[in-house]
C-alpha cells in the first residue's frame, strides 16, 4: 500500500509510481532540430570566443554551433567529441551556467546565453542515437596500459589511448563502469540509461578491455598493474567519505549521500525505495543538493539542506541552489551540527550557528529528522599509492605522479576541481603524456 508523504519514519511507497516517473523525468528536455536551429542562430559565433577559453576541455564551441546551424550535427559531435569523449553526459551534468555560459557575450550583454550545453547534447545525441563511433584506432603499438577506475577520467583516458593504438585493461570496483556518472549523479540528470549507453558507444572504438569488481589495494596493487604493464593511470575517484565527527553520528539512519544517491541510480523500482519523512542532508556541493532535491522527488515531506557557511561559499551553483528550493528544499546557512539525538535511531539532530569565521555563537536549533545524509566530502582510500598532497595524489603536468610509469587523474589527483569536465580533461591530457612516453611522441 503506498504511504503518505506524512507517514512517520524512513518507509518505501510515500508516491505512486506515476508520480515518481513525473518526478524524474528529464531535467532538461532534449531540443527538436528546429529549436536547436533558432538557438544556434543565436551565436555571434566570436573570435577568440571567451566561452572557449571557459571551457576544462576546450571545445571549440563556435564551430560546433555554426555546423549546427549549417545541418551538419554529425560535424558538430565530432568537434565536440574529439575534445570531449563524454561530451553527451557533460552536456546533462557540466555547469554550464557557471562556465561557458556565464561568459558568454549574450549573457554579458542581454543576461540570456546561448544555450550551449543544450547545442551540445543536441549534437552529441544526433550522432551516437545513429550507434556511429566517429573514431578509429591507429596502428596497433604492442603497447599496454592499465587504467585503475571506470569512471570519467578513467574512460577519457582509455579511450585516447585505445585511439592511438595501445591495448587498454580497466579495473573498476564496481559491478557496473561509468563512475559518479552511472552512481553519483542525480537520477533526472541522466534518465534512460544514457550513462551506461554512452558507455557502450565509447567502447566500439575498440582496444579497451573492462574488467569489473577489482579494487586497487584489494583484488589487484599498484606494484603488480606496474610490472604487467608499460603504464597505469590511477582515476578511481574518492572512495571513503567523512565521518559527521558529533556525538550520536553512528545512529541508525545517518547515511552517507554518496550511498544514498548510488541506491537510487541503481533501484529497478522507485516505489521500493525507502525515504525518511524529515531528511536532514548536511554539505553544500552538488551531491548535498542531488541528495536533497531527490528526496524531496521521493516523497519526504520535510527536507532541510544544511551548510556550515553562507550560500555565496557553497560549491553548487547558483542554480543548484534554486532548483533545490524551488522543489521545496529548505536552505539553512551558518550552522554546524553538534549532535544526533534519538533512542537507537535519529529523530533530531542539533545545530549550532556560527559566525563567517566558524566561531560558534552559542544559540543552537534542532530539527527533526528521521534520516541524515552526509555530503560533506569525500576521502581517498588506498594504501600504496604514489605521493599524496592534501589527502590526494600529488601531480604534476599532465598528470604524473612521484612514481615513475604511473598518472592519476579525476577527483583522487590534485589536478582541478571535481567536475565531470574537468576528469574527462584530465584523463585526456594523461592518455597523450602516456603515449608520447610510451612512443617518443610517435603518431
Amino acid at each position: 500500500m503506498t504511504q503518505s508523504p506524512f507517514s512517520p519514519g524512513v518507509t518505501a511507497g510515500r508516491l505512486d509510481d506515476a508520480a515518481l516517473r513525473e518526478n524524474f523525468s528529464d531535467l532538461h528536455p532534449a531540443l527538436d532540430a528546429h529549436e536547436a536551429l533558432v538557438a544556434a542562430d543565436r551565436c555571434y559565433f566570436c573570435h577568440d570566443a571567451p566561452c572557449v577559453t571557459a571551457c576544462p576541455t576546450d571545445i571549440d564551441i563556435p564551430l560546433f554551433i555554426r555546423q549546427i546551424a549549417t545541418g551538419t550535427p554529425d560535424a558538430a559531435a565530432k568537434t565536440i567529441l574529439s575534445q570531449n569523449i563524454m561530451g553527451g553526459m557533460c552536456a546533462r551534468v557540466c555547469p554550464t551556467e557557471t562556465l561557458c555560459e556565464e561568459v558568454c557575450v549574450r549573457e554579458v550583454a542581454e543576461g540570456k546565453p546561448v544555450l550551449i550545453g543544450q547545442l551540445q547534447r543536441y549534437a552529441t545525441d544526433h550522432l551516437q542515437g545513429q550507434g556511429i563511433h566517429p573514431f578509429s584506432r591507429a596502428a596497433v603499438t604492442g603497447k599496454t596500459v592499465a587504467v585503475v577506475g571506470a569512471g570519467p577520467a578513467g574512460l577519457s583516458c582509455a579511450h585516447r589511448l585505445a585511439v592511438l593504438g595501445h591495448d587498454v585493461t580497466v579495473f573498476d570496483a564496481q559491478p557496473k563502469p561509468g563512475g559518479l556518472n552511472e552512481y553519483g549523479i542525480a537520477a533526472y540528470k541522466t534518465p534512460e540509461g544514457f550513462a551506461q549507453a554512452e558507455v557502450d558507444w565509447l567502447m566500439q572504438v575498440g582496444g579497451i578491455t573492462l574488467t569489473h569488481d577489482t579494487a586497487l589495494g584489494t583484488d589487484v596493487t599498484l606494484e603488480h598493474l606496474s610490472a604487467q604493464y608499460d603504464a597505469v593511470f590511477l582515476g578511481m575517484g574518492l572512495g571513503g567519505v567523512n565521518a559527521l565527527g558529533v556525538e550520536g553520528g553512528d545512529k541508525a539512519g545517518v547515511l552517507d549521500a554518496v550511498d544514498f544517491i548510488a541506491d537510487l541510480r541503481q533501484a529497478g523500482d522507485l516505489t521500493a525505495l525507502p525515504v525518511g519523512r524529515d531528511v536532514v542532508v548536511i554539505g553544500g556541493g552538488m551531491t548535498a543538493v542531488d541528495a536533497a532535491v531527490q528526496s524531496k522527488l521521493l516523497g519526504a515531506l520535510n527536507v532541510t539542506l544544511a551548510y556550515r557557511r553562507g550560500r555565496d561559499r557553497m560549491n553548487a551553483s547558483v542554480f543548484e541552489q534554486d532548483l533545490a528550493a524551488s522543489k521545496g528544499v529548505r536552505i539553512m546557512t551558518h550552522v554546524v551540527p553538534k549532535a544526533v539525538h534519538g533512542n537507537g535511531s535519529v529523530r533530531e539532530i542539533e545545530f549550532e550557528y556560527v559566525n563567517d569565521d566558524m566561531s560558534g555563537t552559542g544559540q543552537t536549533v534542532r530539527v527533526a529528522a528521521d534520516q541524515v545524509l552526509r555530503a560533506i566530502g569525500q576521502t581517498l582510500e588506498g594504501d600504496g599509492l604514489p605521493a599524496l598532497e592534501r589527502g590526494k595524489i600529488a601531480v604534476t603536468g599532465a598528470g604524473r605522479t612521484s612514481v615513475d610509469g604511473v598518472w592519476a587523474g579525476g577527483d583522487c589527483a590534485t589536478g582541478g576541481d571535481d567536475l565531470t569536465v574537468t576528469a574527462v580533461a584530465e584523463g585526456r591530457d594523461a592518455a597523450m603524456d602516456i603515449h608520447e612516453a610510451l612512443t617518443g611522441g610517435a603518431q
